[in-house]
């Protein structure tokens, strides 16, 4: 069974997606000319510097939550136990060699994401009840079926849709969380499960404004926690550091050699890992996320879509990069274990038994407010797949929907507990279920790059001074088709 679902990831992760990542990184790069690396200072400025400051001047915009409830909420379903256990596993996988392709996956991600996030808030259509939401679905249905006349955009959102729900029925969540907590304090993993089940019942049962306002709370708390006690371990063997990055480049070009307990990789393997774990921790090109950043306060798409591309400097540049360092740089990685497990390990050997219990912490509230981030995102579809039918049908399936959400990620516990299921099996399902959506999604933000450029200019006019603003220039869709209907009624 491990070998026929490494088989299937081989082959979707093969250098048809990785060099259709790669080409939308270099393509949106080239084509914004090189924006999240020439406006970095500006990118920090309006996110980073934004978030101690009380109000928003978008406060007024049409949204159902604000920026920053937004991002917060983004990078609580993307800083999860991918993280964690994802980093690690790459490691254990394809060596050290593949924490290079992670940032370089990650630094064209964060174009990618600006890029996706600014489609979908431009995109983004308003229900019954005058809230926005948008996503990927949303610009294939306007952007290809409405734009381009193109009559078969639903067979596109049908595939990324099933990708994205295939994540719903193989959760990772709930499993690692249980088996890292169930190690440490020698917890059963079923009790622990079903504990988490209640508090993401307690999550959702708001909504997207009970999610997002939890999150604003807790993810920044979450981060900084883990951040810190990473810098602490590294900084305790600060003279390792230069040999750290020695090792992650020789392994990025060259492949690693077996070591200890770790089996070897070659230069291929090594750059599919790297991939593969960006993308499914920063969810660039993934297309879920924007889902949730569609339904922020805003007044320009862009400005949202530079809160995407902060969200993958945190998730991958800083977060991602703590786990690597740590693993490496306690020499670990050699040891021949994977996953939470390899993580967990690191942070005791830096810190001692206090090093485990904060990594188990922290595995347990990304996962939570991962779980309930992902909520978000399923629903978003819901609401998208129902968004023509009775309205009384629509409440009662969402309704439904809340209730049986947290379900499937327990039941896979207990049969894992019951039944043994590897843990490196669930991460191969994993990779299937991120690969067939992001191939997707990609393909099509690359045919919709001309609306993206066109609202890039139009923001570097407005915000930083950059060419001539034009006052025709619609920003929303919405606003757009409506223009163009009204010139109709005149002539």
């Amino acid at each position: 069974m491990g070998d026929i679902l490494q088989a299937i990831t081989s082959f979707l992760w093969g250098l048809p997606l990785i060099l259709t990542i790669l080409f939308a990184g270099v393509y949106f790069t080239i084509g914004s000319k090189l924006f999240q690396f020439a406006y970095l200072p500006h990118i920090l400025k309006e996110t980073l510097m934004k978030v101690f400051k009380k109000k928003e001047s978008d406060a007024e915009s049409k949204g159902i939550i604000s920026s920053f409830e937004a991002v917060s909420t983004a990078i609580g379903g993307s800083v999860g136990v991918a993280n964690i256990g994802g980093v690690s596993t790459a490691i254990a996988v394809g060596g050290p060699g593949a924490v290079f392709w992670m940032w370089i996956c990650a630094l064209f991600g964060m174009i990618i994401k600006t890029a996706e996030v600014t489609l979908s808030v431009h995109y983004r259509n308003t229900d019954e009840n005058g809230d926005p939401y948008g996503g990927p679905t949303y610009y294939m249905e306007k952007g290809l079926g409405e734009e381009r006349n193109f009559k078969y955009w639903m067979i596109p959102a049908v595939l990324f849709g099933f990708g994205i729900f295939g994540t719903f029925f193989v959760t990772l969540q709930n499993y690692t969380i249980s088996e890292a907590v169930s190690s440490t304090f020698d917890i059963g993993m079923i009790p622990v499960s079903i504990t988490l089940m209640l508090l993401i019942y307690y999550m959702i049962y708001g909504g997207i404004k009970h999610i997002s306002k939890v999150a604003a709370k807790l993810v920044p708390f979450m981060v900084l926690f883990y951040v810190l006690a990473g810098i602490f371990i590294i900084l305790s063997h600060f003279s390792q550091i230069g040999n750290v990055f020695s090792i992650i480049f020789q392994g990025a070009f060259g492949g690693t050699a077996a070591v200890g307990g770790f089996t070897g990789a070659a230069v291929a393997q090594v750059i599919r890992m790297g991939l593969a774990r960006s993308v499914y921790s920063n969810e660039a090109g993934w297309g879920t996320s924007p889902m949730v950043h569609s339904t922020a306060k805003t007044d320009h798409p862009v400005k949202q879509g530079i809160w995407g591309a902060f969200e993958v400097f945190v998730d991958t540049i800083i977060v991602c990069s703590i786990t690597a360092f740590t693993i490496i740089i306690t020499g670990k990685w050699a040891t021949g274990l994977s996953g939470a497990e390899l993580t967990l390990s690191a942070f005791e050997a830096g810190v001692g038994d206090f090093g485990r219990i904060i990594i188990t912490l922290s595995i347990f509230l990304f996962g939570l407010t991962t779980t309930s981030g992902w909520y978000l995102y399923y629903e978003i579809l819901l609401r998208h797949l129902f968004k023509n039918k009775n309205v009384k049908i629509k409440k009662w399936f969402l309704k439904f929907f809340n209730w049986f959400y947290p379900i499937p990620g327990t039941l896979m516990v207990i049969y894992a507990v019951s039944f043994g299921l590897p843990g490196q099996t669930i991460w191969y399902f994993a990779d299937i279920t991120s690969a067939i959506p992001t191939f997707i999604n990609v393909v099509v933000i690359l045919i919709l790059s001309k609306k993206f450029f066109a609202l890039l200019h139009d923001y570097k006019a407005r915000y930083l001074g950059i060419g001539k603003i034009d006052p025709d220039f619609a920003l929303f869709y919405e606003d757009e088709k409506k223009g163009s209907v009204d010139k109709k009624d005149i002539l």
